[in-house]
Order: C-alpha cells, then sequence, then structure tokens
C-alpha cells in the first residue's frame, strides 16, 4: 500500500484521538457537575446542562470508538507500516494485530446498532401509525382497543387492564414517587405542626427518602414496562391488519390459551423466571448503584432524618488518597490485593488437590473407596457455621491446637502460636482450613470427569513410554480444564465473595490499623465483601460507601470474567479439543 493509501487510516487516527480528547473533556464536566461543582440557576437549566453533557459524551465516545477502530485496522492492513515494523524488527501476526482494531471497532458499532435498533422502531411506529386502519390508530392511546375490535377479546382485555393499572398507579403513587425523586423528600419525619382544632403541636410524618428512593425506582421499572408492552400492542395490531389482508384468520383467545402450552410453551416457562430476575436482582442492583450517590447511612436514614443527592462525593472521598487517617483508597488498595491473593489459592489449591485426591481414591487396587468418599463428603454435610466455629475456637491461643502443643512440651507458657493474632499467620492458616473445606467438591466433580476419559488414552501413553506425570500434564490435565474450566472461573468469583470462611474463622481479624481508621474496623484477612458488611454495621453503617466498594468489586470481578472467560480452552478450542 502506498503512501497515499495509508493517509485516510492516519487521518481517521487523529480524528479518533481528537473524539476520544473531547470525550473525555465531557466526562470531566459531566463529573463536576454531578459533583455540585458547577452552579446551575434553576431545576430546568439543570436538567437540560445533563442532557448536554450525556448526549455530546455519548456522541464523542461512540465516533472515538469508530475512528479509531477503522483506523487501526486500515494501518495494520497497510503493506508500507508492516514494512517499517519488519524494519524495526517487529513481526506483525494478522490475526493479533487486528485484534485491538477490531476490539474499539466493536464498542463503536454495538453503540451504532444500538441507536439503529431505536431508529428502526421509531420508523415503524410511525410507519404502523401512518399506514394502519382507524383501529390501530386508536389503539395507539387506547391500548387492546385494536385486538378486541378485530375478534381478539382475551389480548386486548389485557392490554386494556395493564393500561387502566398502570394509568392509575402514575396518577394515585407513582406521580409522586417520580415528583420526590430529585430532592428525596423535602419535610423532615415527625415534624411539629400547630393544630388550630386542638389548639396544640401535633407531631405530622414528613418524607421517607429510603421509601422515595425505593419506590421511585420500582415507577421507573414500571413505566419501561409500560412502554414495551405499549409497543408490543403496537406490533400485534400491525401483524394482525397483515394477516386480515393476506385472506388468514386471526387467532381465538382460545388459541391463544393453547399456543401458551403449545408452540409459545417456552415463552410460558421463561416468563417466571425472568420477572424474578428482573424484581429481584436487576432492581436490587440499580437502586445498589442509585445508593452510592446518595447520603444514605446511620445517621441519615431517610426516616429520622432525610439523605440527599451527593453526585460523585463518595467515589472521590474512595479514590482519594490525601484524605488523612481516614483513606479508603490504601484500605480498598490493600483489601483488594489479599482478596485476589486468597482467591487465587484458594481456588488452585483446592482445584489440584482435589484432582490428586480423587485419582488416588479412583486408583486401580485402593481398598474401601466408597468410605474414603464419605468420610470427605462428611465435611460438606456438616454446616460451615458449625464446623468453622469449632475450627476456629481450636486455633485460637487458648484452644486444643495450642494445649496440645503445650501438654507435650512442644512450646512454653505464653509462646502459644498466634494462629489468629499475627497476620501472616492468620492468613495462612485460612487458606489451609478451606482447603480442607474445598477438596471434597472438587474430588466429587473430578471423580465423574476422570471416569469418562478413555483408557485407551492412558494404554498408548504407556506404550509410548510416557511416565505418570506425562500422563498427568498431556492427558489428565488438559481433560479436567477443558470440561471444568467455567468452573474454574465460577470458583475463583465465588472465592472472592467467600463471606463464611473468613467471617466465621478470623471475623477479618486481626485487625489492621492502618485500615481500621477507615470505616468498618477493616482486618488483615477481610476481603472486601467481610468490609462491606462491616461497613453496614452499627450506628455508623455508611450505605452510600458500601454500595460504592460493592460498584467497584463488580467492576473488578466483571473484567476478570471476561478476560478469562475469552482464553478459556472450552470456549477457544471446543473444535481443536475435540
Amino acid at each position: 500500500m502506498s503512501k497515499k493509501k495509508m493517509t485516510p487510516a492516519i487521518i481517521k487516527l487523529v480524528l479518533g484521538c481528537i473524539a476520544l480528547v473531547v470525550a473525555v473533556i465531557f466526562a470531566v464536566m459531566l463529573g463536576r457537575f454531578l459533583n455540585g461543582q458547577i452552579p446551575v440557576k434553576s431545576p430546568y437549566r439543570s436538567g437540560s446542562l445533563l442532557f448536554r453533557y450525556v448526549f455530546w459524551l455519548a456522541l464523542s465516545a461512540i465516533a472515538a470508538a469508530l475512528l479509531l477502530g477503522l483506523g487501526l485496522r486500515e494501518l495494520f492492513k497497510s503493506r508500507r507500516f508492516n514494512n517499517m515494523a519488519r524494519e524495526n524488527g517487529i513481526e506483525l501476526k494478522e490475526e493479533k494485530s487486528h485484534r485491538l482494531a477490531d476490539f474499539f471497532k466493536k464498542i463503536g458499532n454495538g453503540f451504532v446498532n444500538f441507536f439503529k435498533a431505536i431508529g428502526r422502531e421509531a420508523k415503524d411506529i410511525v410507519t404502523t401509525f401512518v399506514r394502519g386502519d382507524w383501529k390501530t390508530k386508536i389503539s395507539y392511546l387506547v391500548m387492546g382497543f385494536g385486538c378486541i375490535a378485530r375478534g381478539q377479546i382475551l389480548r386486548g382485555i389485557l392490554f386494556l387492564l395493564f393500561e387502566i393499572v398502570f394509568i392509575g398507579y402514575m396518577i394515585i403513587q407513582g406521580g409522586y414517587w417520580l415528583s420526590m425523586l430529585p430532592s428525596l423528600g423535602v419535610n423532615e419525619q415527625l415534624t411539629n405542626q400547630y393544630d388550630p382544632v386542638t389548639d396544640s403541636y401535633i407531631k405530622v410524618p414528613g418524607d421517607n427518602s429510603f421509601k422515595i428512593l425505593l419506590y421511585g425506582v420500582l415507577t421507573i421499572f414500571f413505566i419501561i414496562a409500560f412502554i414495551y408492552t405499549w409497543r408490543v400492542n403496537v406490533k400485534q395490531n400491525k401483524i394482525a391488519e397483515e394477516i386480515l389482508k393476506s385472506g388468514k384468520k386471526l387467532k381465538s383467545g382460545k388459541q391463544d390459551l393453547h399456543s401458551l402450552v403449545d408452540d409459545q410453551f417456552h415463552k410460558t416457562l421463561l416468563a417466571l423466571p425472568m420477572t424474578g430476575i428482573v424484581i429481584f436482582t436487576v432492581m436490587p442492583i440499580v437502586f445498589m448503584i442509585l445508593v452510592a450517590f446518595t447520603g444514605y447511612d446511620g445517621a441519615h436514614n431517610g426516616m429520622n432524618k432525610l439523605f440527599h443527592w451527593e453526585g460523585l462525593t463518595h467515589f472521590n472521598e474512595m479514590l482519594n488518597w490525601t484524605s488523612g487517617t481516614k483513606s479508603y483508597s490504601a484500605t480498598f488498595g490493600e483489601i483488594l490485593v489479599w482478596t485476589l491473593i486468597w482467591a487465587v489459592f484458594a481456588t488452585f489449591s483446592n482445584y489440584f488437590l482435589g484432582i490428586l485426591v480423587a485419582m488416588g481414591i479412583n486408583k486401580k487396587g485402593i481398598k474401601l473407596k466408597k468410605l474414603w468418599r464419605t468420610v470427605l463428603v462428611m465435611t460438606i454435610a456438616i454446616p460451615q457455621f458449625i464446623s468453622l466455629m469449632f475450627v476456629s475456637k481450636m486455633f485460637a491461643k487458648d484452644g486444643l491446637i495450642n494445649l496440645f502443643l503445650l501438654n507435650n512440651g512442644i512450646i512454653q507458657l505464653g509462646g502459644e502460636l498466634p494462629f489468629w493474632e499475627d497476620p501472616v499467620w492468620a492468613r495462612v492458616t485460612v487458606i489451609i482450613i478451606n482447603i480442607w473445606i474445598g477438596i471434597p467438591y472438587l474430588m466429587l466433580i473430578a471423580t465423574g470427569i476422570l471416569m469418562n476419559i478413555p483408557a485407551d488414552l492412558y494404554e498408548s501413553a504407556k506404550i509410548d513410554g510416557a511416565s505418570g506425570w506425562k500422563q498427568f500434564s498431556k492427558i489428565t490435565l488438559p481433560y479436567m480444564l477443558f470440561i471444568t474450566g467455567p468452573y474454574l472461573l465460577t470458583s475463583f468469583i465465588g472465592n472472592m465473595n467467600n463471606f463464611n470462611v473468613i467471617f466465621l474463622l478470623t471475623g477479618g481479624g486481626p485487625t489492621n490499623a492502618a485500615g481500621s481508621s477507615a470505616a468498618g474496623n477493616a482486618g488483615y484477612t477481610d476481603l472486601l465483601i467481610t468490609w462491606l458488611y462491616k461497613i453496614t454495621m452499627g450506628e455508623e453503617a455508611k450505605y452510600y460507601m458500601a454500595s460504592v466498594i460493592g460498584i467497584m468489586v463488580f467492576v473488578v470481578v466483571g473484567v476478570i470474567a471476561l478476560i478469562v472467560y475469552n482464553v478459556l480452552p472450552s470456549v477457544k478450542n471446543e473444535e481443536d479439543f475435540q
């Protein structure tokens, strides 16, 4: 490719960098606005400014992703660029060189496709209204009217009932919750107001910030559900018109009910789980994220005392390394490092030792195999609350372990082993005890998988003179990693959030003098999840900071999960393995 043909790629890269700088500028301005550093004269002006910042940030970010992706891809395809790289001793493989470009391109395409989908839906809504008959047009205002008019009574009644419930809710409750959401309440709880009838001051209940935030989120989800249902109503009218124009008959109510257990049975099965996911998973996550932007804590619980929006103040507090003795960022960094170390040891020690135990029990000539498996499974059958509390007492200074060593003269009085008092001892001890807990699970999983490995592979390896280690590393381990790759990922994520083992054994101790100055009195064995729990307990509970930590944990876990999932053998090399 000539130098002239490289010019468009370079231009796109330069424009992409400019767009990226613009996106960063608007991101900073948006952060300052949310943090209250940009003064506004009125609520209307505030909403207008927020919309502008979000719009231009999104637009510049999409432009940057697309331009950088296209520019890098064209640049990597350039012969001149590849020749220059080879002259400097850099060999670019086409697959790897395009990966970065494709990454940016996919991000940009994702945003573009999203807005294209919205545009297609908007166009279809307008087209359906313009070309539709009078029944369809009325259905835009009165949901279900078209279905009822065309004889689909059941569908029409369901659409109409949903609209009536929605309008009634918004008039009676929803409008109030939405109107109070920007302020999270004005009047404090139980204010004294003068009653002229009794000629005395009476306690009048005021606003409740917690309920306003909670029901505000529920109302927003209800509005989204209504918009989706309204869109389905419009589509049903369009489909009904097309069916009637083709000379076919519409389904009756009886046929609709029959289809729910026939050709639409998959929707019937998924309806309840999807509803449960939205109500019990998605909405609590959204609520938790919003709490991070408020002042919700033990003192401002929304009932006795209102809390309000705080913007990015708490994120600044978390990420600020110069906040004196109460440095959340330093505590978070230290606990995050220990959490990752714990997750690595807890996952892979259990994994490999579990495989070895399973191989040992499955080995030919081993007697009483069922007995050994039963003994190991007993640790699973006993509730962890009982077993871990008992083990915690065993390793205490006055516990059975130190008492045994003392009685046998191995240690002297006053020289008890500091299993829970010394940070290093405590961390090593919890890892070892977790091995005792985790091996039985892996032993059971590995036993089933090992039995499915073809014996011919081992026999062929023996004939070729392969040692036991070669058989393990070339046959057993690749097979195990392929089958249990997703389990390894979920186990790692689960160990990052392993509350029971840490809390029941050490309670997060021993106390970290530097970390305890931040909220929650963090200890040396605290994981992020146990530290988060401590922050939410007591009269000085800081729910907003726990939400901030929860968001950061989600980001860390999400990044790790996405990276690891895309390099798992079971995801990348399924056909090659087979």
